[in-house]
């Protein structure tokens, strides 16, 4: 164990060409070909600054649980980059045995009917600004804010998650499948 406390944890982020990045005391704007993400980040105790054609995310003096907000905050402003120069695609695929199962988008849900024979139709949430589209047995979710777009699948495969029952037998549901950069 080290008994020398780190003077600066600092992480550098390459501007793409391609991508404006705008920094407002921790409140970084990135436009790109596909759109617009801001993000707060006033909440984290790092500075974050301009420079070069960089970013740069430090924090003084950190303890490690500083240290590891500053690695997070970069992997976060690098997925908006990607986000808004190439977007995020998720796809799921619709699974059952017995009952065939509809898919339908209203407004900002995703109703799931016929579920395991239920009456009552299933709802997840869409979050954000992102674009789902229903190709026979499997769900496009596509968008330029990653965590828009994660959380979105995931309300749809928790949607269907069978309680009680032994996973290995019942497989029905809705299932993530692939993740890919790009649109």
């Amino acid at each position: 164990m080290s008994l020398v406390k780190t003077r600066l944890a600092q992480k550098l982020i390459e501007i793409p060409n391609d991508v404006d990045v705008t920094v407002d005391y921790n409140t970084v704007c990135v436009k790109g070909s596909l759109g617009e993400v801001r993000r707060d980040f006033t909440h984290a105790r790092v500075h974050l600054r301009l420079e070069n054609g960089r970013v740069i995310v430090e924090a003084p003096w950190p303890d490690k649980k500083r240290a590891a907000t500053v690695g997070t905050i970069r992997s976060h402003i690098q997925n908006m980059m990607t986000g808004v120069a190439k977007g995020f695609t998720v796809k799921l695929k619709i699974v059952f045995a017995h009952f065939p199962v509809s898919v339908k988008i209203q407004d900002d849900l995703v109703v799931i009917e016929n579920f395991q024979g239920e009456r009552q139709p299933r709802q997840a949430r869409i979050h954000g600004d992102v674009k789902i589209a229903v190709e026979g047995d499997d769900i496009i979710i596509q968008g330029i804010n990653l965590e828009h777009v994660t959380q979105t699948a995931a309300n749809i495969q928790q949607s269907t998650h069978i309680k009680k029952k032994d996973p290995r037998v019942f497989l029905d549901g809705i299932y993530v499948f692939e993740k890919n950069e790009g649109m």
